[in-house]
């Protein structure tokens, strides 16, 4: 029987979940990931350096061989007319086994986030941040904490295990697809992917693990959940969100994501420390040690199968994609970023209705668009209404949106959706004032 991870691998001792030195670290790990200092971690920004250069110190001081600099492994990617620098920190531990030892398991989590959007209300620059607490200072805590285990209990791993936070993830997974087609010569011997995104809301939906279908990796869950686990994932055979494992996926690399699946405050500002379940983190903690301990020691590699890749990578033939899905999702003005669109296009050219300001109206209009494979802008829709009057006003600044450039999948370009929300708001009787970017894409 494979050994458990228990309480003999926790460096101290606590008399409860509730109050165990594990939920502090994991609190202190996200505070600092998702702290405002790092202003959302943008791809290429300092916020992104500044946790690159957290994480490789975590990795040093838990005995990780750091293989990148402190800053991670640069490399430049396009955004528009620019080119940012962005980077991946990749942390080591040789497994103990002379015939399994050049064979490697990636532990992977996304490092970077929206980073922070800045409006003028009144004149004056009011800016929000992305803190990305979940998505995914959650995911960077638990391959930090898992690093510290396997460190911990080196000797009993035969695969060395390769731990890889994913720059620029945000940006078309470009992280991830450097390390595997750039950076990292050894392709053909990693074994397998665990990818770690979003697993700090367990105490909504659970904690899943998405195969893509694999067999052999389905088969490994199944055998992991089937001893005494503090928590066992259920198998979903669709992702939540598209992540770092598509690049895996295309290597024909067998992969499994774990995550607690989808949140309201995704991709909002209130992504903040505060939402996390940080008991439930500590559960999957133990779970996922457990796996890569198992996945780790087997005598041969989880085979990949064709259907997986088709599981993660589906046809989408002239099927309307939801933006979060997208491989590649479609861009405004050289920005990723929905928000860029709400910025630069929809409150520059938004009136605020005279008859609407008399009246008192003010909320928040969803609408719902798609965007073509020539990238116009059809179908706005309303999702929810506020008044007439800001709807029309909403729907008419959206459909005279100049052309975006549209999402892509398996290289083609496909058609996606997304509902943004348009907000009006009326500072005092009579005078108008438009803030905010909040709700989800």
């Amino acid at each position: 029987m494979p050994l458990m991870a228990s309480a003999q691998f926790r460096d101290g001792g606590y008399s409860s979940l509730d109050d165990s030195e594990t939920m502090g670290v994991f609190r202190d790990h996200v505070s600092y990931i998702a702290g405002a200092q790092m202003e959302g971690r943008k791809a290429g920004s300092e916020g992104e350096k500044m946790t690159a250069e957290y994480i490789s110190d975590m990795f040093a001081e838990y005995g990780v061989d750091v293989l990148s600099s402190r800053s991670g492994d640069e490399f430049g990617l396009r955004d528009g007319a620019d080119t940012l620098v962005s980077r991946n920190v990749l942390g080591f531990i040789q497994g103990y086994d002379k015939t399994l030892r050049d064979r490697y398991i990636v532990v992977g989590a996304r490092l970077d986030n929206l980073g922070t959007h800045t409006m003028k209300i009144d004149g004056e620059d009011y800016r929000s941040t992305y803190y990305g607490a979940n998505g995914n200072a959650s995911g960077l805590a638990m391959m930090l904490e898992l690093a510290r285990m396997v460190s911990t209990n080196s000797l009993l791993f035969r695969r060395s295990i390769l731990f890889v936070g994913f720059g620029a993830s945000c940006n078309t997974f470009a992280g991830s697809w450097y390390f595997l087609n750039r950076a990292f010569k050894d392709v053909a011997n990693i074994d397998a992917m665990i990818n770690l995104d979003m697993l700090g809301t367990a105490d909504r939906e659970g904690f899943f693990a998405f195969t893509a279908s694999n067999k052999g990796m389905n088969a490994l869950v199944d055998e992991v959940s089937s001893q005494l686990q503090p928590i066992t994932p259920k198998v979903v055979s669709n992702p939540f969100y598209p992540s770092d494992y598509v690049a895996f996926y295309e290597k024909e690399i067998p992969s499994v994501t774990f995550t607690t699946g989808r949140y309201n405050e995704h991709n909002t500002f209130k992504d903040t420390p505060d939402i996390l379940d940080y008991e439930s983190m500590e559960r999957e903690l133990e779970y996922v040690y457990n796996f890569l301990f198992a996945i780790s020691n087997r005598e041969k590699k989880i085979e990949f199968k064709e259907e997986a890749l088709k599981v993660a990578r589906p046809s989408y033939d002239n099927d309307v994609v939801p933006f979060f899905d997208c491989e590649i999702k479609p861009s405004f003005l050289g920005s990723y970023d929905p928000s860029t669109f709400l910025q630069k296009w929809v409150y520059p050219y938004l009136k605020y209705p005279q008859a609407a300001v008399e009246r008192g109206i003010q909320g928040t209009v969803q609408v719902n668009f798609v965007i073509e494979k020539d990238g116009k802008l059809t179908n706005a829709t309303i999702v929810k209404s506020v008044d007439p009057l800001l709807d029309d006003e909403a729907l008419k600044v959206i459909n005279a949106s100049p052309k975006w450039k549209p999402a892509k999948a398996k290289g083609q370009k496909i058609r996606s959706t997304m509902t943004i929300p348009v907000e009006f708001k009326l500072e005092k009787k009579g005078t108008k004032k438009k803030i905010g970017i909040n709700g989800n894409i």
